[in-house]
């Protein structure tokens, strides 16, 4: 059989998997060793274990469960309530200056949690309720949620950054760093629609007269400032040669599940064990997805999948941006289905050799590929913040939520254009302070 009619029989299969509903981790699993012992013989069996285990057998895999323990730790507090309060008080002047004030939020909060999910539904939770409550319209209120939330995975410390490095085999340091100036960018982007549709529309949530005093300005500060200085640290000991990754995280775990304890008094057995069960929880889902996925691409590799299809994009001789435009079409649909993790782990790897051919930076690309991975997360069928903010506010119909979301799916959209325009914004920072990068780690 053909590596063709193989790979075609590869695609069949995984994509029923994964419209079945099966666990992605073991529907991953199952089909690489399926397809090992069709090919290859019950003899192929025997490196299953070891490449399992290889998938795991990396240190920098540490930091992704401390990065969800300080996800977990924050989300388990009022720690997002606060900071959203904080800064409607700063913000409240603005046109949509409480939605501003979310999106805001949510850009500080994914940079303490890394998790989209954690991200949407933490200030979520606060944020929803209380944009209803003043009359702002109910599908800009979800959406920009929705949208908020996404920058969990794009402004570092990203959880999908460290697994793009894993399987790519690109600087996690210098990916974090990049997705600096896209996720601001990204943010403001959010904003600049906000403040249009709310002026637009002519919606005002405050009286004309109404005033926050700078004592109530000031007084939210205290409670958030902390972890901000976290935030601060965590990004310095990356990136000021103090600590590796890995290290980092556990450090930045440890100070958020100390300042949750300290300032929110989280400090009962029941409340640590729930912080705890939720780590856990989390991190083995992503672990065994990745271990799974190592396996998986192994068995796309020793069938000579990835080597042929590689080929067969190269035989088009297309131009280099129309090659680009199709890779983004391609994880685009992927995102539709699929969760960022397994997209991630399974296309990178043959992705890579086809963008690096092409003269592309792998950095850059991991921004872009990142910002699709935002696309699908608020796009149905499998968009995960819309079911976290419909799951908030039942009574808001799923349809207006996803019609909500629509405006900031193009606010993606038009991120990814500007950045295939100007790669700089992405490249320029690392570049900027570890120097230009040769190659792979």
């Amino acid at each position: 059989m053909s590596p063709t009619t193989q790979g075609t029989l590869v695609l069949i299969v995984t994509l029923l998997m994964l419209v079945s509903g099966i666990p992605v981790a073991f529907g991953l699993g199952a089909i690489a060793i399926a397809f090992l012992v069709l090919f290859q013989g019950f003899d192929a069996l025997h490196v299953v274990a070891e490449t399992f285990w290889s998938g795991l057998d990396e240190f920098t895999l540490v930091a992704i469960p401390m990065f969800v323990m300080m996800g977990a730790a924050i989300g388990s507090s009022p720690a997002g309530k606060d900071l959203y309060e904080a800064l409607d008080r700063w913000l409240y002047r603005l046109p949509g200056g409480l939605v501003i004030s979310n999106l805001g939020a949510c850009a500080i909060f994914a940079a303490l949690t890394g998790s989209s999910p954690a991200c949407c539904a933490a200030i979520g939770k606060m944020g929803i309720p209380e944009m209803r409550r003043r009359g702002y319209p109910d599908d800009v209120a979800t959406g920009s949620i929705c949208a908020g939330g996404t920058l969990g995975i794009l402004i570092p410390p990203s959880i999908t950054f460290i697994l793009y490095g894993i399987a790519t085999e690109t600087s996690i340091g210098r990916l974090f760093i990049a997705g600096v100036l896209p996720g601001l960018m990204l943010t403001g982007l959010f904003m600049l629609w906000t403040v249009f549709i709310i002026w637009k529309r002519g919606f005002r949530p405050h009286a004309i007269d109404f005033r926050y005093s700078w004592k109530e300005k000031f007084q939210s500060i205290p409670k958030i400032a902390p972890f901000i200085f976290i935030i601060v640290g965590v990004m310095y000991a990356l990136y000021g040669g103090v600590a590796t990754p890995s290290e980092a995280a556990g450090v930045g775990a440890a100070l958020c599940l100390f300042l949750a304890i300290l300032i929110y008094r989280l400090w009962k057995v029941q409340q640590i064990w729930l912080i705890l069960r939720d780590t856990m929880r989390e991190s083995v889902m992503i672990l065994t997805i990745i271990a799974t996925a190592v396996l998986f691409g192994y068995m796309l590799t020793s069938l000579y999948l990835t080597q042929t299809l590689a080929q067969a994009i190269a035989d088009l001789h297309a131009n280099k941006w129309m090659l680009m435009f199709l890779i983004n079409i391609f994880l685009l649909v992927c995102g539709f289905f699929i969760p960022p993790a397994a997209i991630i782990l399974m296309t990178s790897p043959i992705l890579l050799p086809i963008i690096t051919a092409a003269g592309f930076d792998p950095v850059w690309f991991g921004v872009i590929l990142t910002i699709n991975m935002e696309i699908g997360l608020i796009h149905p069928p499998v968009g995960l913040n819309i079911y976290i903010v419909n799951a908030i506010a039942p009574d808001v119909p799923l349809a207006k939520v996803m019609w909500g979301t629509l405006p900031y799916v193009v606010c993606m959209m038009l991120a990814i254009v500007i950045l295939c325009f100007f790669p700089e914004i992405a490249t320029w920072l690392p570049n900027h302070l570890m120097g230009v990068a040769i190659g792979p780690k």
